[in-house]
């Protein structure tokens, strides 16, 4: 029996029906093995994560015995003949390729996440939605490919212009000094842009329209602009969920392997042009793994990869605080 009619009972002055003891039973055992598998699914969570940075800690200490950790990261020499490994630059680049990223995907995204939420007709909505979540479908390897053949030589073209322009900056030039080569840092970190830009716009898109509308009518009733309504209406409310899009798109680039390998030159010096040359934990990874012919070897690179996960459970933890931190200023503020 419904609760409708259950309470239609009661307000009639009788008692309500209980259910029959098989059916308790059976609801009390199906609420158990709900509750019971929900659990068991995210301590099997937990316990991968635990196991896998275990694993990757057990192959990496070979390389952490022999070089410790602070020697290991700040260390900018790389041969595989001395056997002599350090982290530093491909640490410098992975988070100089994603700060890139960063600053490239995160106005865009926010802007097509406005757009198509409240400026496009209803008409064009749909489909420019869908073009942007198509880019998330394209494989990462399609983007390296299209980086190196098409975006490179035509980057190439261009990079005089920067070396003209803001190359002759004093002191933030030295950053956009270096032959036109067409790959480098700088087209690494547009082509993680791309990449990562679907992610962050369907985050922001989809908070954006469920922000009550009452809320956006009331502005605009009291003569904001649409960009008033954005900046002070939506964005606020939607701030919590807007930042974790944002954590989640630098998660992406952090990891990113392929489209990078192709486009960032996978130079194991560091240079402080963006034009020049780099290279990141992922892509050295994914060129020298295959390469490792000594214990050592292979070891430094698990290393690194215990680093990357590192970096990337740091970058969480930065989110969830930051998202804490936002909730409970919201509380000061009622």
């Amino acid at each position: 029996m419904s609760s409708l009619d259950t309470a239609a009972r009661i307000d009639k002055g009788s008692a309500p029906i209980k259910p029959k003891a098989g059916e308790r039973i059976w609801r009390l055992t199906g609420d158990s093995l709900f509750h019971t598998a929900a659990r068991f699914a995210a301590f099997l969570a937990v316990a991968v994560l635990f196991a896998t940075v275990i694993a990757v800690a057990v192959d990496s200490w070979p390389a952490i015995k022999t070089f410790g950790v602070w020697s290991f990261l700040k260390s900018s020499q790389w041969d595989p003949v001395t056997n002599a490994f350090g982290a530093f630059p491909f640490i410098i680049g992975t988070l100089v390729s994603s700060a890139i990223a960063m600053v490239l995907a995160v106005p865009i995204s926010f802007g097509t996440a406005l757009f198509i939420a409240e400026i496009a007709p209803s008409w064009i909505k749909r489909p420019i939605a869908g073009a942007v979540e198509l880019l998330a479908a394209i494989p990462s390897i399609v983007y390296g490919l299209w980086g190196l053949v098409v975006f490179a030589p035509a980057f190439a073209q261009i990079e005089p212009g920067i070396n003209s322009t803001l190359g002759a900056i004093p002191g933030v030039g030295l950053l956009f000094q270096g032959p036109p080569m067409g790959i480098g840092m700088l087209s690494a970190g547009i082509i993680l842009a791309i990449m990562i830009l679907p992610y962050i716009s369907s985050v922001m898109r989809d908070v954006f329209m469920a922000v009550p509308w009452s809320l956006r009518e009331s502005a605009y009733a009291m003569g904001c602009t649409t960009w008033e309504v954005a900046w002070h209406i939506m964005l606020p409310y939607t701030r919590s969920a807007v930042i974790g899009g944002i954590f989640l798109g630098l998660g992406r680039a952090l990891g990113e392997t392929m489209a990078v390998t192709f486009v960032i030159g996978n130079s194991n010096v560091l240079s402080a042009s963006l034009l020049m040359p780099g290279a990141t934990i992922p892509s050295v990874l994914a060129n020298e793994f295959t390469e490792a012919t000594s214990k050592l070897y292979l070891s430094s690179l698990i290393y690194l990869g215990l680093i990357l996960i590192g970096v990337t459970l740091a970058v969480r933890l930065l989110a969830v605080l930051l998202l804490r931190r936002l909730a409970s200023r919201e509380g000061a503020s009622t």
